[in-house]
């Protein structure tokens, strides 16, 4: 089950006749983070530059260009510009690998597949409007949408960990631990369709502390309620990269602001606030 955020990422592209793509990356603050210029011909991308950033993008395109091969013949000026700090981890990757997708006109899947990893959840998130439900069966996606009407909703918070995690090191440790039990699967599958329909806050939280023990379990690390917030008066469930970036903390608004802060997590973000 996932939720799309209300703040996402834009992609413009202004085309020209010249061979050179400039990139420019502007944040949530108007400044630019990332730049680069690529040589674009007919048939290949080239980078100026060797570093991570740019040679992450650089195969992004080129696999664009690839399965669209009449893709980006021009050069021109690109701008992608965050609306949410980049240090939130809230899609960055997932948000341009689908606004490249778009421009290309090609499966953002693929993209993603072909050039990272996961079960492409995000992707789904990046092009929905709308709560979904997301299955992935012999690679092949499937999203229902769900119409959520949280009468709790009120005492719901995402809480900023002060930390950026790293997905894909995530996914990498999930992947060690080689195939999983089919009864696992099918136990969360139900989860998730019952928290889509949760009626109380009592059965919400029942259902996200199964799931947090299953998942526990699962990779053989402890909760991050038991190992940072044992004496926390609620519920708190680990999201995305389980353990990093936010957590989704239940209660009255004042207690979850009050504890919080107390321990120097300053950032609470009302779940109606962060939820599109």
């Amino acid at each position: 089950m996932a939720f799309p955020c209300k703040l996402g990422q834009s992609l413009t592209y202004l085309k020209h006749n010249e061979k050179l793509l400039e990139w420019n990356s502007i944040d949530a603050d108007n400044k630019t983070w990332f730049k680069t210029v690529f040589t674009i011909t007919k048939k290949t991308i080239e980078a100026h530059s060797s570093d991570e950033i740019s040679n992450t993008l650089l195969r992004l395109l080129q696999i664009a260009k690839e399965k669209n091969p009449t893709f980006l013949n021009y050069g021109g000026k690109v701008t992608t510009h965050l609306e949410f700090p980049k240090e939130f981890g809230l899609g960055s990757s997932s948000t341009l690998i689908a606004n490249i997708a778009l421009w290309a006109n090609i499966n953002p899947y693929e993209l993603l597949w072909e050039g990272f990893s996961g079960s492409g959840y995000d992707i789904a998130c990046a092009n929905s409007f709308n709560p979904l439900l997301y299955q992935l069966t012999n690679n092949i996606p499937k999203t229902t949408l769900v119409q959520i009407n949280y009468d709790f909703s009120d005492q719901l918070f995402f809480v900023y960990l002060n930390k950026k995690q790293n997905s894909r090191e995530g996914i990498a440790q999930y992947r060690k631990k080689g195939t999983i039990n089919s009864s696992i699967i099918d136990e969360i599958s139900e989860i998730s369709e019952a928290t889509a329909m949760a009626t109380s806050l009592a059965s919400f939280e029942l259902l996200l502390n199964k799931h947090e023990d299953i998942i526990s379990a699962l990779l053989d690390i402890h909760t991050i309620k038991t190992t940072y917030f044992s004496d926390y008066n609620g519920c708190i469930k680990s999201l995305g990269a389980w353990g990093g970036d936010f957590v989704l903390a239940t209660g009255a608004p004042e207690y979850v602001k009050k504890y919080f802060s107390e321990k120097g997590f300053k950032i609470i973000i009302p779940f109606e606030d962060m939820v599109l």
